[in-house]
Parts: structure tokens; sequence; C-alpha cells
């Protein structure tokens, strides 16, 4: 009889690596949604009528931070091969070239921003309330995006280095001044202190995250002459990456609007579940991180089977975890509801949405599952050198398939805000499962491309 072998990558050693750096990623990924999340509750309480402000107002912001913060997963994947080679100590060109398109993409993102911010308003067709309201939160929120840029060209080069926790540890830290700039502004001022509270914080986890770059890495120590193609391969993953962020992040952020046009309520109750749906999401974005470091780590040692492993234990780890938060979510929904409606209190503006948000918090926790899958699936394939797989991807099950089928199902077929969740719910599924397929064939194929030239 033949004694059972558990696969390589689903060894103890193996899983404790990946836990090891993705808890802490997952949490610092976190906080960013557990800020909006803060900001969307903030609002239930004080003006729900003003959440679809801030939830349109991310619209400009969602699609150009989609690709900036794509733009940096170069100065992750190559500092990690590098690291995984034993060059670690090389690797301040990396960050020093990262920062340099930090901010040059952070500056023309702002001015991006303040320009495009009234006409697209006006292609949305709101009406002048709901516009000017939410030109305002696009303009607050704008001002922050250098520093939000900087943070991330930080926060990747020290996950890469295997620091994680003084990542985490920073923003949760913005999370609780995101919290404390909100209970100040949000009661007098709405939405807009919402953006403010959003762009302060911004500011200050920036700040604390390049004095943490300084202190601990080689950041600014001299490096030896870049290999050939070096940076074109950083900024090839960073575009591909920033294509299909803009994809994904682009095409939620205009089901904001298409459920904000069924009515200010639809808006509502659609954003915060999305925002719930996205708490969870950063759950699996520090999977992907991690399975994108360690994925990258054994392509720069020339590993590979270690590339696969890798890759198969970031995919069967993301399903397990989207089952265990999906099961939570379906629990917690009614609770959650009342609890973000501030339901149980006497007069709550929002106690009447309650039912309904409870409604589709249920349905939201069936994709979390597949939402998990795409995301960390699509990393794992960038780490080896996949770029334009996971993009392809993306494009056609965001921008092709998910805002049409949407749009059709909410008007012509008349499911109103149902149609835009049905509309999501399809396109994740099938991103999930396609994102899934393709590492897997590539990881079986042994296909390594580590090297400069290897970037496709």
């Amino acid at each position: 009889m033949t004694a059972f072998s558990m696969p390589v990558w689903a060894r103890p050693r193996e899983i404790l690596d990946l836990v090891r750096l993705a808890g802490p990623v997952a949490l610092s990924r976190a906080s960013f949604m557990l800020m909006s999340l803060t900001d969307a509750v903030l609002l239930a309480r004080y003006a729900p009528g003003e959440l679809p402000f801030v939830l349109n107002g991310w619209l400009p912001i969602g699609v150009i931070t989609g690709f900036g913060i794509g733009l940096m997963i170069g100065v992750q994947v190559l500092t990690a091969n590098l690291s995984g080679a034993g060059q670690a100590e090389e690797t301040g060109r990396i960050f020093r070239r990262g920062m340099v398109v930090a901010v040059l993409y952070g500056i023309l993102g702002t001015l991006a921003c303040l320009a495009v911010a009234r006409p697209l308003l006006g292609l949305l067709g709101f009406d002048p309330e709901l516009a000017a309201g939410t030109e305002a939160c696009t303009r607050i929120l704008a001002y922050g995006f250098v520093a939000h840029m900087v943070g991330m060209c930080a926060s990747s080069y020290l996950e890469a280095l295997r620091r994680p926790n003084l990542v985490t540890v920073i923003s949760m830290l913005a999370v609780v001044i995101n919290l404390v700039f909100g209970l100040i502004l949000v009661p007098d001022h709405g939405a807009d202190g919402v953006a403010w509270a959003t762009t302060g914080s911004r500011i200050v986890m920036a700040l604390l995250l390049l004095v943490a770059v300084l202190r601990f890495t080689p950041a600014l120590r001299r490096s030896p002459p870049a290999p050939a193609g070096e940076f074109r391969r950083q900024n090839t993953v960073g575009i591909g990456t920033g294509l299909s962020n803009v994809a994904e992040w682009g095409s939620f952020n205009l089901t904001f609007a298409i459920a904000t046009l069924v009515s200010r309520d639809a808006g509502t109750v659609y954003g915060l579940t999305i925002q719930m749906v996205g708490v969870i999401f950063m759950f699996y974005l520090g999977l992907g991180t991690a399975t994108s470091v360690r994925v990258a780590e054994s392509a720069g040692r020339g590993d590979r089977a270690g590339v696969q492993n890798a890759s198969r234990l970031g995919v069967a780890a993301s399903i397990l975890v989207g089952a265990v938060l999906a099961l939570v979510l379906f629990l917690l929904r009614d609770l959650i509801a009342v609890i973000w409606l501030n339901a149980d209190q006497p007069g709550a503006p929002g106690a009447h949405l309650v039912t309904l948000l409870a409604a589709m918090l249920a349905a939201g926790s069936l994709i979390t599952v597949f939402d998990g899958l795409q995301a960390v699936a699509a990393m794992a394939l960038r780490a080896q050198g996949a770029v334009w797989i996971p993009t392809s991807i993306h494009v056609g099950a965001y921008i092709f398939l998910m805002l049409p089928l949407a749009w059709w199902l909410t008007f012509p077929q008349e499911m109103g805000v149902w149609g835009v969740f049905l509309g999501v719910s399809v396109a994740s599924v099938i991103a999930g499962l396609a994102q899934t397929v393709a590492v897997e064939i590539y990881a079986a194929r042994g296909v390594l491309r580590a090297s400069p030239e290897a970037a496709h």
C-alpha cells in the first residue's frame, strides 16, 4: 500500500510562511477599506443622503488610483526577485525609481482628476445637487493622491523585503487617525468632511511609511548598475497590473453610478454592500501579495517547483479563506445592517433600508470566493512574468461583460439595483474561474520568466 504524501505546497512549513506574510499584509490592505467603511458608516448615521457623493466621487480617483497602485507592483516584484536571489542590499535602485514614478504619476493623476471631475459628472446625467456634492468630494480626495502614491511605493517595497508588520502598524494607525478626523468633521460637513479625513490620514500615513523605509531598509544605499532591461521590466509589470486595476476598479466605480441613477436609496444600499465586499477583498489582497512575493522570490532563485507550489498554495488558501469569510458575512448580515444604518435608534433616517441591505449583504457573501480567486491567481501570474494574461481576463470580464450586463439588467430589464448586483456577480464568477484556470495551466507548464528580458 502506498502511503499518502501531502503535496509540497500544502506542507505546514509552506503554509506557515504564507500566513506570516499574508496576515500583516491583509491587515494593512484592509486599512484602506476600513477607512472607506468607517466613512460610509459615519455618513449613514449623520447624513445618509450624502453617501452617494463620496461613492461617486471616487469614480475618477478610483480609476487613476488603480493604475497607480499597479505601477507599484513592479517595485514589489523586482525587489522580491533580488531578495530571493540573495541580493536584497541592491534593491535601493528599485525603490528610488519607484519613488520617481510615484511622485510624477501622483502629480499627473491629481491634475487629471481636477480636470475631468465636472465633465464626467455631466456625462453621467446626475441632478445638480448630486453633481455638485460629488465634484466637491472628488476634488478634495485628489489633493491626497500624491501622498497615496508615495505610501503605496513605500509599502510595496517594505512588504517585498518581508517587513509587512511595519506597514500594518502604520496602516492601522492611519485608520484611527481617519476615524478621529471623521468624527470631528462629518457631523458638520457631511461628505466633504469624509473626503478631508481621508486626504489628511493618507498624508500622515505616507510620511510614516517613508520614515520606516529610511530607517529599516537599504533604500538609500548605493546599488550596482542595473542589468539591461531592468527598468523596462519594472514598468511592464506595473503597467500591465495598472491596466487590470483600471478595468476592475473603474468598472466597479461605474456600477456605483448605475445604482445611484436608480435612486439615492439604491445607491446607498448598493454602496454599503460593496464596501463590505471590499473589506473582505482586502484579505484576498493580503493573500495575493504574499503569494506574489513568494512566487517572485522563487523566480529570482530560478526555482520552478517553488513557483508552482507558491501559486497553488495561494489559490487553495483563497478558497478556504473565502468560504469562511462568506459564511461569517452571511450569518451577521442582519446585525451589520442594523448597526450601519443606526436602525436601533428611533427615527433613524436609514432604518427603512435595513431589510434591503441585509438581503444584499447575504447575496454579496456568495461572490466573495470568486472575487478572491481572481485577485490571488492574477497576482501569482504577474509575479512569474505572465503580465498580459490576467489583464486580458480583467478587461473582458469587467469592461466588456459586467458594465453592459449591469446596465441591461438594471434598466431595460427593470431589475433595479438587483440588476447591478447580478451583473457584478456574473463577472466575478467568470473572472475568478478564468484566472484560476490560467494560473494552473501556467504553473503546470513550468514556465519561468524571471530574467529582465522575459516579461511579456
